[in-house]
């Protein structure tokens, strides 16, 4: 069997995302994901980052292990627009040849991606849920890859797991969801190298035909991402008023309330309050699972948290499985002596 010749390996590309002139979390995720897949190919980590008015991102870039911060400042790349984000990172994609550029699998990420990865020809895997180094067996056609950029995201509903390669185009292009990589700085940052992108040598005048004129960005008031403890309800909760015990506990423990998809096309809970595939990926210290029978759409957004505690009068619920304590009854006798006991016990 052949073993496909050795490429230079060339630099893994993080193209960052920006909020209020900061690097996002995302970004943070995956730059710490970046570090250890740049150092398993033996290869530099670069970031790529595109705004106006920076507030030293380059920075936390190199905290979370960035070898090199490529950054286009220019004041009508302040917001976000398609044309001239897609057209810097093609140019500078198409100049530094990298072997893998990642992105968040948010509206920046699930924009920009396609369209990079469109104009290098490259393909791309949206919303992945892991990332691996390593390589494929082609037995048709005698071949081993090295080196590949395993793209793990879940597939037909949740059902299976896929593992998605792309030995033939470069760079290896993927969208990852917020939250599945935990954040990390690395323990001696070093002072990386910043390389400043003539910008009006990337663009052309017709890529800002588009002008902003008004910009409204509305801030969800659920932050389930930083919650330390999460009261969750499922379809099993049987209605939105029944919801408001929910709220009650959570409101007495300092906990968020977050909801599995059933509940909330069910109108039970608002969309931004979903965990799951679907949703929001969540790692708290204390999940309790109320009412959710724990389908692996649901599983795959909390299967991290810390503890679990599942509440459900079905005991054979497979959130059963996963939790470390499972309380078989109802809720509406469950959760109110939840409630009492802790008050007695906070006294």
């Amino acid at each position: 069997m052949k073993t496909s010749k050795s490429e230079k390996v060339n630099n893994l590309f993080v193209i960052c995302e920006l909020e209020n002139g900061k690097v996002a979390e995302i970004s943070q995720e995956l730059l710490t994901k970046g570090r250890k897949l740049a150092d398993q190919l033996g290869c530099s980590m670069e970031a790529l980052i595109i705004g106006h008015d920076l507030q030293e991102p380059e920075k936390e870039a190199f905290e979370y292990g960035a070898d090199v911060v490529w950054l286009a400042d220019d004041p009508r790349l302040e917001h976000y627009t398609t044309l001239p984000y897609t057209r810097i990172a093609v140019e500078l994609f198409k100049q530094e040849k990298p072997q893998v550029a990642l992105l968040g699998a948010t509206s920046f990420g699930r924009d920009l991606g396609p369209r990079v990865s469109s104009a290098l020809g490259s393909g791309l895997t949206a919303d992945c849920t892991a990332l691996e180094i390593g390589e494929h067996t082609d037995k048709k056609a005698g071949k081993t890859y090295k080196n590949l950029l395993l793209q793990i995201r879940p597939a037909f509903g949740g059902n299976i797991i896929a593992t998605i390669i792309n030995p033939g185009h470069k760079p290896q292009m993927a969208t990852v969801r917020e939250g599945v990589m935990k954040k990390e700085k690395i323990r001696k940052p070093k002072d990386g190298e910043v390389k400043f992108i003539d910008v009006e040598r990337f663009v052309r005048a017709e890529d800002f035909v588009v002008h902003i004129i008004e910009r409204h960005m509305e801030e969800s008031g659920v932050n389930l991402k930083g919650a330390p403890v999460i009261v969750s309800g499922g379809y099993g909760v049987g209605s939105k008023e029944n919801f408001e015990i929910l709220f009650r506990l959570a409101g007495l423990i300092g906990a968020e309330v977050g909801a599995s998809r059933a509940a909330v096309d069910a109108g039970f809970a608002d969309h931004d309050r979903q965990i799951g595939q679907t949703g929001v990926t969540v790692r708290p210290k204390l999940y309790i699972a109320c009412g959710i029978s724990g389908q692996v759409q649901h599983i795959a957004g909390m299967q991290e948290s810390a503890m679990v505690i599942s509440i459900n009068n079905d005991p054979e619920a497979p959130i059963n499985k996963i939790a470390d304590y499972a309380i078989v009854g109802n809720l509406e006798d469950v959760i109110p002596k939840m409630i009492k006991y802790y008050k007695q016990n906070s006294k």
